[in-house]
């Protein structure tokens, strides 16, 4: 089942600051023909995620190398070790906008892809998408067990990146005391549940009293901070008198330097994103106090998931093994309509969405 059109949402200007809704515009294609070998996937889930914007604005150089890393991990959940060939051109203006998401095989020339198989992959803000299932639209195939939006929130990137910078890069131990911040975003909310899984005192740092009780009252955790409304360092002198032994970092800037005043003495902070900073038109301050490191002997570290690409069946092992026991929670912001995959983005920088952002375009057949 194929449409004749195929709309597409492109880049129509680089960003200065905010990103707004005039840098992106809407365009509609003639519906693909695939080749011998091809495959033709009709999108049904959009992920919106706060890293698509350094894809608007780096250099081509950033773009090429963080979509080749993308595409190095989904050969190697594969098992295809040889490294594909360079993406031949950088996100620029009048092009799809890129983006993960999820969708169904439609029609098919390739003999691993049949009709009805679900994918996942770098298949842009489109409706459909043809792919060889290499080159310059990777995708991996797989078995739907969970419903649908878990594939691109905790069994996804987002869960991918919580799973190993918690486990592997922040190392929590059972009783250790463990910050979050953005810990009601995709990555953020199951980097928490992971903490608590361990065993840890785990607090929240989210913006809206909505998000505070959904952390304490639906997840669990010990304590959320309203940074919107509370003051962050007032409360981390009171919620953590002895200090913070795991600081996942989703915000950086500010909250950062706050948070640094208050690590332990051997402490880890696992620097995953900095989406303070992502709309700032130019170089971001960063924190002063960067002494802490050496005075108090703390470890950080940054990382990103297709860095344990080779270990992403085990992670979704596990990730799907706490959600049929109900250990681990999982939460989806779902808009409707390829009309607002905009405007869903838009929304992951002004804190709307509670969980992993994405927008449904159509139903499976």
């Amino acid at each position: 089942m194929r449409a004749e059109i195929n709309r597409q949402w492109l880049l129509a200007s680089r960003p200065r600051g905010t990103v707004a809704e005039a840098d992106f515009r809407c365009h509609e294609v003639p519906c693909p023909n695939i080749g011998s070998g091809q495959f033709l996937v009709r999108t049904l889930y959009v992920s919106v995620d706060p890293g698509l914007r350094g894809w608007l604005t780096h250099s081509p150089e950033y773009l090429s190398e963080a979509i080749d890393l993308y595409r190095d991990a989904l050969f190697v959940t594969r098992g295809q070790m040889t490294v594909p060939p360079q993406y031949s051109a950088p996100l620029s203006i009048g092009a799809v906008m890129c983006g993960s998401a999820l969708g169904q095989v439609v029609e098919s020339r390739h003999p691993e892809f049949a009709v009805g198989d679900f994918v996942s992959g770098l298949l842009g803000w489109q409706e459909y998408c043809a792919s060889d299932g290499t080159a310059q639209v990777p995708v991996f195939r797989f078995k739907r067990v969970h419903p649908l939006p878990r594939y691109l929130g905790v069994l996804g990137n987002s869960g991918m990146t919580a799973y190993f910078g918690m486990l592997d890069v922040a190392k929590p131990r059972a009783g250790e005391t463990v910050l979050v911040s953005g810990a009601a975003g995709a990555t953020g909310s199951t980097a928490a549940q992971i903490a608590k899984i361990r065993q840890c005192r785990v607090i929240g740092v989210a913006g809206g009293d909505e998000k505070r009780r959904w952390l304490t009252e639906q997840l669990g955790l010990d304590a959320a901070i309203d940074y919107k409304s509370e003051d962050l360092d007032a409360r981390l002198k009171e919620l953590c008198p002895d200090g913070v032994n795991v600081y996942f970092d989703n915000v950086g800037g500010r909250t950062l330097e706050i948070v640094l005043d208050h690590m332990a003495t051997w402490g880890r902070i696992a620097l995953c994103g900095a989406i303070s900073d992502y709309d700032h038109a130019g170089a971001p301050a960063g924190p002063a106090n960067l002494v802490h490191l050496a005075t108090r002997r703390i470890r950080m570290e940054g990382f990103l998931a297709p860095d344990y690409a080779p270990r992403y069946r085990e992670a979704r092992r596990q990730l799907s093994a706490w959600l049929a026991t109900g250990a681990l929670k999982s939460c989806e912001d779902i808009h409707e309509g390829f009309e607002n995959i905009p405007r869903a983005f838009l929304g992951l920088f002004r804190g709307a969405n509670i969980g992993k952002a994405m927008v449904k375009l159509a139903d499976p057949v």
